[in-house]
């Protein structure tokens, strides 16, 4: 008599069901399933060993993935001068195992629990995922095989680079196992993460002016993003002598970095969206997933690196996105030298905030106008010219703001070079 449990499976013949036996004892612990014996343990036999192990052999091949056939093994044997088949799945290295027809989720993953066979739960099928690939988010196997890659395929043709099989297997878009990894899933046009952007009026969050959302391939959310940014990001004219500069309210390297910064280390293994924030003053991006371990803030202001996403960088370094690994956060704090505003970085243990100031004009003369005394000496020449100026004159001539000029003439007339003439708005200045 034979008395089933959770390593023994006991059937008249082999059905469509066998499959999901095979497949819950490759996930669990392995077990042994008897052809030839019926639910209550009687030995009845098989009329046909061999049709029976070829069917077996081949439905257990093409049915199940990843191949699980070196896992098991058959054998003949007689019972109560009759003959079953003793099938053995010993436990797989490549779990979760899954019914081919039904792909990697619960309908198609089944573990053993006492004597029956059972669909695992979408959280017990990510356990079998990470205790089989590690804990790297991006190289565990996907649990939606159904992906396409249009937008992906786009930009790499836009490159000029091949994406085939071969260069996806390069890329680690699919695994050894030949399946999609979640590196797949987030290039993919089904990717699940998303972008939430927001545009306040004046510099709080009480009031909303509009709000988007980004969805689909990570390449595609790049792109759509950086685009909303660019739209809120003003040109504003800056004179410098004869010619009218256009500049950028955010520094348009900052915003690349930034945004690049948030989706290539943003921790994935979260469901949480990233969040883009457009206020009259700055533009703020929070991130899920704090540094990786071993990281401290400092480390990464000098320019130390070290990558959550390693593959999905690559993606980008190939696509010329990336520049230099590790020289993100250095860029951004270049683009703002010389203002009397910086960008915050804002780090906790689940979220990084990067806020980037708006640039008035006044910092950029700050940046950008000569040194004090040339200017000075150039406010000089031009009075032996003109005998008497205005301050407008002296903007214009020189390229420099309202409170620059104004700085520059009350230093000349504390150090007596100049005079001033009239009050108000017919104010003018002479040599003195």
């Amino acid at each position: 008599m034979f008395t089933e449990d959770v390593h023994l499976e006991l059937k008249r013949e082999y059905t469509n069901d066998t499959l999901k036996t095979v497949v819950a004892f490759a996930n669990t612990s392995g077990g042994k399933i008897y052809f030839g014996v019926d639910d209550l343990g009687e030995v009845i036999g098989v009329t046909d060993p061999d049709k029976e192990f070829l069917q077996l052999t081949n439905s257990v091949r093409d049915g199940i993935r990843p191949d699980v056939t070196q896992f098991t093994s058959s054998t003949l044997e007689k019972r109560d001068n009759r003959q079953i088949i003793v099938f053995e799945v010993q436990k797989g290295t490549a779990c979760p195992y899954y019914l081919t027809a039904k792909g990697l989720r619960p309908e198609g993953v089944y573990i053993r629990q006492g004597s029956s066979s059972v669909p695992a739960s979408e959280s017990q099928i990510l356990k079998m995922i990470k205790e089989t690939d590690g804990d790297s988010y991006e190289q565990l196997r996907s649990l939606n095989q159904d992906l396409t890659f249009e937008t992906l395929e786009k930009e790499f043709a836009l490159a000029h680079i091949p994406l085939g099989k071969p260069q996806m297997r390069t890329l680690q878009i699919i695994g050894e196992d030949e399946l999609f990894t979640n590196l797949g899933l987030l290039l993919s046009d089904q990717c699940p993460h998303t972008t939430k952007a927001a545009v306040f009026e004046g510099t709080s969050k009480n009031e909303f002016k509009d709000r988007f959302e980004f969805t689909g391939s990570l390449i595609r959310q790049m792109r759509e993003v950086y685009g909303f940014l660019d739209r809120y990001n003003r040109t504003r004219s800056v004179v410098r002598g004869l010619d009218r500069i256009d500049v950028r309210e955010y520094p348009e390297t900052a915003v690349r970095e930034v945004l690049l910064n948030s989706i290539v280390h943003k921790d994935y293994s979260f469901g949480s969206s990233s969040l883009v924030s457009v206020f009259d003053d700055r533009l703020e991006i929070l991130t899920v997933g704090g540094l990786v371990k071993g990281l401290t803030k400092d480390d990464i202001m000098i320019g130390t690196s070290v990558l959550r996403n390693k593959n999905l960088a690559n993606v980008f370094y190939r696509l010329k996105w990336i520049e230099a690994y590790g020289t993100g956060i250095l860029r951004i704090k270049e683009s703002y030298e010389g203002m009397d505003a910086e960008p915050v970085f804002e780090i906790t243990d689940n979220a990084f905030k990067i806020t980037l100031p708006a640039i008035k004009l006044n910092r950029l003369d700050k940046k950008n106008e000569p040194e004090h005394h040339g200017s000075e000496m150039k406010i000089l020449e031009l009075l032996k010219i003109k005998t008497t100026i205005q301050r407008k004159d002296i903007e214009q001539a020189i390229g420099i703001s309202q409170p620059m000029a104004v700085k520059l003439l009350k230093k000349l007339l504390d150090n007596h070079a100049i005079e001033k003439i009239g009050s108000g708005k017919n104010v003018r200045y002479r040599l003195k």
